[in-house]
């Protein structure tokens, strides 16, 4: 027997049903805890992220502060710088003067715009054209940070922090700012953990400017996806992407100098970020699994609880109604008390049809026996009214009188021949054809008016069963049809007769009756007809088609008649 999972009827059943609705309860509170998992995921994702920007931006505190003051004192030496400008000697010494001060700039200078340096802290009169840093500035005409890696100034790696300089809006040059790039180290974070892989600082136009841990092979830890330029916005960013390498990257970029400076750090596939992202999806399936557990357990208290227990009793219910027994052991242990009030009900209900069909098949056996003693007492009174009919032969004066007599004797004797199958067969509501017919034919051969010795009579029946209603017509039309083909059967010496008789089934509910015998001369004596009429009336009896021929002479009666596999309705009059 299958349940539960495997039940074909699963979903139409109680235990789906019960899952259904407990679903329905649970939603409300899955759709909550599946909020309040995403925004702690949001909430925890959000920390990694200002983990990462603050390790950042302590890792390029020094590049911040270096920088600033470059540009600052690049705007201040810019504002001052038409006072001196027209005299070299004098700007020269001013900018050498200043560069003293400060002692961590390698270089200040000042370019006109014919990309002349004749003004500097070094004293060199230098053509700047074909320098980068300087002309990035003068395209811009705003603040810029640039680097040289092969300056005409110094034999190290520089970077340059130039301002424009402006007289009544009209922009005269560029004072510039060289700074050596180890003079902006890098701040190492103290924890090991929260070390980026790499760090990079980068200009607007996406010109990396320094780099820290990792050096040159930092390259392929830059984002596949995006170009630095992409990532100059002025605001702090956090994002992941794969790098050069095809690797996953946690990526954090923050401004180092408003709209002109960037630092971005890299971080690894262990960061805190991405593992934030692993742990929130995660913490998503937190809800469902929840949910799936919760109807685990239902299903299982409940199949524990009441669907076990409730099969038992459906198989219980089922082998009374098949063959009426009561459950020899009943349910009891650990049963709900609900359940087993059931099958007491249960019990007490099977217990009370066991009564009342016994007492409905004692009252049945009662009436059967009182109808079968009915029909056994018809036939002993139709018998007692032949005998009495056979005195009154014997004491006919004529013998047209006792063939009268004799035929009533036959129908009556018919009519006690059908009594006598109901009483003696097991169905006392339909009756066998065959037995019949054969009883009927034999007793007309044995009381025929023809000697066997001159026919040969065939027999052929299906079994056919018929009401009590039919079998009397039927009886009494064979009994006609046979005597009368014994009647007209010849009956001298070399002339043999014959008498076919058969009762076959048809399809759709249908018997035919058919009679065969030859016919010799009619007698002189010939009978008033009766018989035929008789013949005629039971055919129209039994709701049947009767075709009567008589060719080559042979004699043929065929009937066909309706024979319903169910009983006509019973009236209590």
């Amino acid at each position: 027997m299958t349940s539960g999972f495997l039940s074909t009827n699963f979903f139409g059943g109680l235990a789906f049903r019960v899952l259904l609705f407990l679903s329905l309860a649970l939603l409300p509170l899955g759709l909550i805890a599946v909020w309040q998992t995403r925004e702690l995921a949001r909430q925890s994702r959000d920390t990694a992220e200002l983990s990462l920007i603050a390790v950042t931006e302590q890792a390029t505190a020094t590049q911040r502060t270096g920088l600033q003051e470059a540009l600052g004192a690049a705007d201040a030496l810019a504002s001052i710088m038409a006072l001196v400008r027209d005299d070299s000697r004098r700007c020269s010494d001013f900018l050498n003067g200043y560069a003293k001060q400060t002692e961590h700039y390698r270089s200040v200078s000042f370019v006109n715009m014919d990309r002349m340096m004749e003004c500097s802290s070094v004293y060199k009169v230098l053509d700047q054209k074909t320098l980068p840093a300087f002309e990035s500035a003068f395209e811009s005409k705003q603040r810029t940070v640039t680097a040289s890696f092969a300056g005409k100034m110094a034999a190290l790696p520089i970077v340059v922090a130039s301002a424009p300089v402006f007289e009544a809006d009209e922009m005269t040059g560029v004072v510039s700012i060289s700074m050596a790039q180890s003079d902006l180290e890098v701040i190492e974070p103290a924890a090991r953990e929260r070390r980026p892989t790499a760090l990079v600082t980068f200009n607007r136009k996406g010109e990396i400017l320094l780099t820290g841990p990792g050096g040159d092979a930092m390259r392929m830890e830059l984002p596949k996806d995006y170009t630095l330029e992409q990532l100059t916005e002025n605001t702090r960013q956090v994002f992941e992407a794969e790098n050069m390498a095809g690797e996953r990257r946690a990526y954090a970029v923050i401004p180092l100098v408003s709209k002109s400076v960037f630092a971005m750090s890299i971080w690894p596939s262990d960061a805190p970020i991405l593992q934030t992202n692993s742990a929130g999806r995660l913490s998503s399936l937190l809800p469902f699994l929840m949910w799936a557990a919760s109807l685990v357990v239902a299903f299982w208290a409940l199949n524990r609880l009441a669907l076990t227990h409730i099969r038992k009793l459906r198989y219980q219910m089922r082998q009374f109604a098949r063959n009426r027994t009561l459950p020899s052991k009943p349910l009891g242990g650990r049963v709900a008390q609900e359940i087993v009030e059931m099958e007491q009900s249960f019990i007490a209900m099977a217990d009370s049809i066991l009564q009342d069909e016994a007492r409905l098949e004692d009252s049945l056996r009662e009436k059967n026996i009182l109808l079968k003693e009915v029909h056994h007492r018809v036939k002993n009174n139709l018998q007692l009214i032949s005998s009495i009919m056979n005195m009154q032969i014997r004491q006919a004066p004529t013998h047209a009188n006792r063939l009268v007599l004799q035929r009533l004797q036959d129908r009556i004797l018919g009519l006690a021949t059908v009594h006598k199958s109901l009483y003696q067969g097991n169905e006392m509501t339909r009756v066998n054809a065959r037995e019949l017919l054969k009883e009927i034919v034999a007793r007309n051969l044995t009381v025929g008016l023809a000697s066997p010795e001159f026919v040969t009579v065939k027999e052929h029946y299906d079994e056919i069963q018929i009401s009590p209603d039919d079998a009397a017509p039927l009886t009494l039309l064979v009994s006609e049809a046979v005597t009368n083909a014994l009647k007209y059967t010849p009956q001298q010496k070399g002339a043999k007769g014959s008498i076919d008789i058969s009762l076959r089934h048809l399809e759709d509910d249908e018997a035919c009756l058919r009679i065969v015998n030859t016919s010799g001369a009619i007698p002189a004596d010939e009978g008033t007809g009766l018989g035929s009429r008789l013949i005629q009336a039971f055919a129209r009896q039994l709701n049947g088609q009767l075709h009567v021929t008589d060719e080559n002479d042979v004699f043929t009666i065929e009937l066909t008649f309706p024979v319903p596999k169910t009983d006509k309705d019973t009236y209590d009059y």
